[in-house]
């Protein structure tokens, strides 16, 4: 029998919508306002810089010659699905796992519009302290982070639930 869609963890995809209506909300602002490499100083340490990444995080595989555009967003969509449906197996109550799980789909989604868009992923945070910069990076890239993050959390909450679960009593 179907669960209701409230009672798993697809309760939760209205996180995804906001994640994707902010990173491409955000990358369209950029793409309006800046030229490739323009930046606009915010605060000390924080600059707003537009920036192409044909690669992966860091820029990761970026001066492959374009293949690594189709292999990330196989990558994304893959990640995607598998998010998609550990989300519609688990409970609704599940929120540290459902929450990160909806940002790593939210981010990957607004980075494999990107790639399937522009051929490339907009980035544009560009945080520096001197003249050492941390890499470009976006929303997206944020809250995929922050859902890897929570995942991993998560994973060290249960293991040890499960930990306390199978101690022997004294």
């Amino acid at each position: 029998m179907n669960k209701p869609i409230c009672s798993t963890g697809l309760r939760w995809l209205w996180l995804v919508v906001i994640v994707l209506l902010l990173d491409l909300g955000s990358k369209y602002w950029v793409l309006q306002r800046f030229t490739l490499h323009e930046s606009m100083p915010l605060i000390p340490y924080f600059n707003l810089t537009y920036a192409q990444n044909l690669g992966a995080a860091f820029s990761f595989l970026a001066d492959k010659g374009g293949w690594q555009r189709w292999f990330f967003a196989l990558v994304a969509g893959a990640i995607t699905v598998v998010l998609l449906v550990m989300m519609s197996r688990s409970s609704a109550k599940q929120k540290l796992s459902n929450i990160a799980y909806a940002l790593v789909i939210g981010g990957a989604l607004g980075n494999l519009f990107d790639r399937l868009i522009h051929g490339f992923v907009v980035d544009f945070i560009d945080f520096y302290i001197g003249a050492w910069h941390w890499p470009t990076f976006n929303v997206a890239d944020s809250a995929i982070c922050i859902g890897a993050v929570l995942i991993i959390i998560e994973s060290m909450i249960n293991s040890d639930d499960k930990s306390k679960k199978t101690a022997p009593k004294a």
